[in-house]
């Protein structure tokens, strides 16, 4: 059941509770409706813990969290106003007639609306007292134990791809073919996985692409996804006629030998639209689709290899389900209880063969095993929850399928809807509210209710994810049982606007936000364009925008610029409506996000500063015509979550932030814009809460407020890292830059590509040192990336010992770093990017590299010679060498290398390939590793 709510309104009552229990008795009012509050908690913890479910029960559950957020609603409301009007707080007495008249309504409007709220409450607490709960069995373990038993009966990560049944012969059928089918949960993605990465595949083609196409079909994003995988994607594809595009990507398949892979085509309409990007005659390239529609794959090819899906058979419906479940099944001496397997192989026997449904339920019975009541439960209300019938599967798909999921993106969004929270974040010892969002995902992931896209490199946590659509479904299902949440599109939004409760709205395809009127909204999730073609074609005809795209080089043509004024004013006026319908009747409107912005108007208007309750301020990728922020963005107190990378062509990218983030005191994650004007800078060191902040620079904020960020984890750096008031001669002399021991992420970027030689002269003279003396306070980090000129690499002790990634672009070195960068204990993960190193010699000596795993080699103009010592490197698993084409030869030391996997060589000369290939001067190093892969090398 859903707690959030209930404990969010009784953590705000908290909050003020501690404020304002002198102003005139209000606090009578306050601590009545946070009493029925804690009843109402409580109940509805027994009722979980003891599984209540009836009619009664769920209504009166969304009814409770209604009513807690209208109570939250009401007590934040007055608690901001009345903040706003004390610059002391509240704890300050009235000194001010007029204040003291202001405060006066204030408070009687709160005792009248509270005393409502707890009217309605208690009348649903005397119609909920006649269920006693205690009646209701419950099991005699309690969720501890089951949580320490599952977890040391599972260890996490636990990668879905291991539970694969009944797909080895299918790999080997496919891995010549072009096509295949079935029905939604058969594997076909998880098959076209394997396919992809399939060493005869990696050998055969040059390039592989991968796209997701999914219910709803968008055709130019789907090319420019391929170009993107491509790496041939550049600002002006985005721009460019889908005629062109199409062109493209067209005359790349014709001229290289690829193979594309198309998941998930859902029906003829949308593989005829992307087909002109697929239309050359004469390729050696070759397409893998995969649909559920056996009809899109023979209009696709007549002549295609079609290869259709099966249902897994029972035998192999149930050995992926003891995979799931029972995972010790293979131990010497494991019996499975006589009465679970019953129960097993009969819901086993419902999941109708589907390997997603099968790996869903044992989802679902892995956190209640091993209790026999809760199997009992779940085998009677099998089909309820898959509501499969002869191999269908629910249909009604809501969310786009595929999605990717970003997991500090979701955290985020939990933490400002108060679904996540920790009551220990003030302890040493307590896990912040962060730490328990990632806890929960750890557990989906275990559980195989959620499908890992992507881990991070150093870590191995979860950076992205995605929900296939039966797991979506089962949620959704959910969702809708609790009205937790609705999704806004055109064959909803009249109806929307007669819902007065909606307090979630997710838009996937643009509508007017005119439609959604309710006051009450909490969170607005947007996924589409700001303002569609659709909508620009209606205010900018397309006589106007023929004409500029015909002319637009006329730069000074003063008929070209009335058009594009014209347009801009009448696209400006279009974006402020639908800001200013936002601004004004959304008041309570707690996460603000756009997933694509593009176009947003001329400026973001100071109306913003009206919405005191955000906690999360998303305008990433929003494209304004204006590059100065409102400074109203410092009436946003509550905020935890600002993301500002937004973008501005006009002004080559550059934002003025005016100098008010250091109000907000709550803020947790900052992402400042790529590039601020010289006329920003911000005083930032009041935000002790950080734990995020990227694109800092040291031109626009002050390095000492980098000392009072003790919470702090991730820190990006942009531009040249310059220390004011810095000793250079004595280095021991400056205080720590770092006091936070979190701090596990950090990366310093200069993309400044133009800077005055005298400023640069002075910036690069001291620039090791302030480096240096940065490195030496972040003790505890475990990512270093450096995207920047040094020339040289800061000595070893400079250097944290718990280093597990090294990222090094753009350094120019001129020594060989290797002395250095061997000595650290930890390091997995070694990656060398363009000039990283511009001298011609790299030596792995002695034992150097113990952990090592990994190793990337690319774009190093100068390297001639590799040296590696018998000895060194004993744990590497993975090693990449791309672009480095004076590179004569292999080191000799790689046949000492028994752990080596993977050799990828790529963009080198042909030269270097038939030396390393089987039968060339260099093989015998390597002819231990499995896997060797060439792309690319002429």
């Amino acid at each position: 059941m859903d707690f959030s709510a209930v404990s969010s309104a009784l953590k705000a009552i908290g909050e003020l509770t501690q404020e304002v229990t002198s102003l005139w008795g209000v606090d009578v009012q306050v601590e009545g409706l946070a009493s029925e509050l804690r009843w109402m908690q409580s109940f509805l913890k027994v009722a979980d813990a003891r599984k209540v479910d009836n009619d009664m029960i769920r209504t009166s559950v969304v009814e409770i969290r209604e009513l807690a957020y209208d109570a939250e609603d009401v007590i934040e409301t007055f608690a901001l106003k009345v903040a706003s009007k004390r610059k002391g707080g509240f704890s300050n007495c009235i000194k001010r007639s007029a204040c003291f008249l202001k405060e006066g309504c204030l408070l009687h409007q709160i005792k009248s609306e509270i005393e409502k709220i707890t009217a309605r409450i208690k009348e649903l607490t005397r119609q909920l007292k006649t269920y006693d709960v205690s009646k209701f069995g419950v099991d005699a373990e309690g969720p501890s134990s089951s949580t320490v038993r599952r977890e040391a009966r599972r260890p996490y990560p636990h990668v879905m791809d291991d539970n694969i049944v009944g797909l080895d012969d299918d790999v080997k059928k496919l891995v010549t073919g072009c096509l295949h089918i079935g029905m939604g949960g058969l594997g076909k993605t998880t098959l076209a996985k394997k396919i992809y990465h399939h060493s005869q595949v990696i050998d055969h083609f040059k390039h592989l692409v991968w796209v997701y196409v999914s219910q709803h079909c968008q055709t130019r994003k789907v090319w420019e996804d391929i170009l993107s995988d491509l790496l041939i994607l550049c600002e002006e594809d985005r721009k460019m006629k889908v005629e062109k595009l199409a062109k493209k990507v067209s005359s790349f398949f014709e001229k290289n030998k690829c193979l594309m892979i198309l998941d998930d085509v859902w029906n003829i309409e949308a593989w005829d639209s992307l087909k002109p990007a697929f239309s050359a005659r004469e390729t050696k390239s070759k397409i893998l689709l995969t649909s559920r529609n056996k009809e899109i794959v023979s209009h696709a090819d007549k002549n295609g290899f079609l290869y259709e899906l099966r249902c897994l058979n029972y035998k192999q419906s149930w050995e992926l389900f003891q995979k799931i479940v029972f995972p010790q099944t293979n131990s010497p001496g494991y019996k499975i209880d006589a009465k679970m397997k019953e129960l097993g192989e009969g819901m086993v026997k419902h999941c109708a063969g589907l390997p997603l449904a099968i790996i869903i339920l044992g989802g679902i019975l892995a956190i209640k095993y091993p209790s026999l009541t809760k199997w009992l439960k779940v085998s009677v209300n099998v089909k309820s929850y898959f509501k499969i019938d002869k191999g269908q599967v629910l249909k009604d798909v809501q969310f786009p399928e595929d999605y990717e999921i970003h997991v500090d993106r979701l955290i985020q969004l939990w933490i400002a809807e108060g679904i996540v929270s920790s009551k220990q974040e003030e302890g040493d010892e307590g896990l912040i509210a962060e730490d328990v969002a990632e806890g929960y995902l750890m557990e989906l992931a275990e559980r195989c209710m959620i499908q890992v896209r992507e881990r991070d490199i150093a870590t191995l946590k979860m950076r992205s994810f995605q929900m296939h659509d039966l797991m979506r479904d089962v949620c959704l299902s959910k969702a809708k049982q609790e009205k937790f949440f609705d999704i806004a599109d055109q064959s909803n939004a009249c109806q929307l606007s007669t819902i007065g409760r909606v307090r979630r709205v997710s838009v996937h395809k643009f509508i007017s936000l005119q439609c959604i009127k309710s006051p009450h909204l909490r969170t607005l999730l947007l996924f589409d364009e700001f303002l569609p073609k659709e909508e620009y074609a209606k205010l900018f005809p397309l006589t106007m925008r023929s004409y500029y795209d015909n002319h637009e080089d006329e730069f000074f043509n003063p008929l070209v610029w009335f058009v594009m004024l014209l347009g801009v004013s009448m696209l400006s006026i279009k974006y402020m409506g639908l800001w200013k319908n936002m601004f004004n009747n959304f008041n309570f409107l707690r996460v603000l996000d756009y997933e694509r912005g593009r176009g947003a108007g001329c400026k973001l208007p100071k109306d913003i500063g009206k919405l005191i309750h955000l906690r999360l301020l998303s305008l990433r990728d929003l494209e304004f015509l204006r590059s100065k922020l409102p400074s109203s963005l410092g009436n946003l107190r509550c905020l935890q979550t600002l993301d500002l990378r937004m973008e501005n062509r006009l002004y080559s990218g550059l934002f003025h932030v005016p100098n008010v983030l250091w109000r907000l005191h709550q803020l947790r994650h900052l992402y400042l814009p790529k590039q601020c004007s010289r006329k920003t800078k911000l005083k930032l060191g009041t935000l002790r809460n950080l734990q995020t902040l990227v694109n800092f620079k040291t031109k626009n904020c002050y390095v000492k407020d980098l000392i009072n960020m003790t919470n702090i984890r991730e820190l990006e750096i942009r531009g040249p890292f310059n220390i004011e008031d810095f000793n250079t001669e004595e280095l021991d002399k400056n205080p720590p830059i770092i006091q936070s021991k979190y701090l596990h992420s950090l990366s310093i970027i200069n993309d400044e590509g133009r800077m005055d030689p005298v400023e640069a002269q002075i910036c690069w003279a001291h620039y090791p040192r302030h480096l240096a003396h940065l490195l030496l306070s972040c003790e505890n980090i475990s990512k270093l990336s450096l995207d920047v000129e040094i020339t040289r690499l800061p000595e070893y002790h400079y250097l944290s010992s718990n280093l597990a990634y090294i990222k090094l672009r753009r350094c120019e070195l001129e020594e060989d770093p290797m002395s250095t960068l061997e000595k650290l204990p930890n390091l997995r993960i070694l990656e060398f990017r363009y000039r990283a190193i511009i001298g011609k010699e790299m030596f792995c000596c002695g034992q150097a590299f113990a952990k090592l795993e990994s190793l990337s080699l690319k774009y190093l103009p100068n390297l001639e010679e590799w040296k590696v010592d018998e000895r060194a490197l004993p744990s590497l698993r993975r090693l990449e060498i791309e672009n480095c084409r004076e590179l004569k030869k292999l080191p000799d030391g790689l046949r000492f290398i028994a752990t080596l996997q993977e050799l990828k060589i790529e963009s080198m000369p042909k030269t270097f390939k038939d030396r390393v290939e089987e039968g060339g001067e260099d093989f015998w190093k390597v002819q231990h590793v499995p896997s060797i892969i060439f792309q690319d090398c002429k």
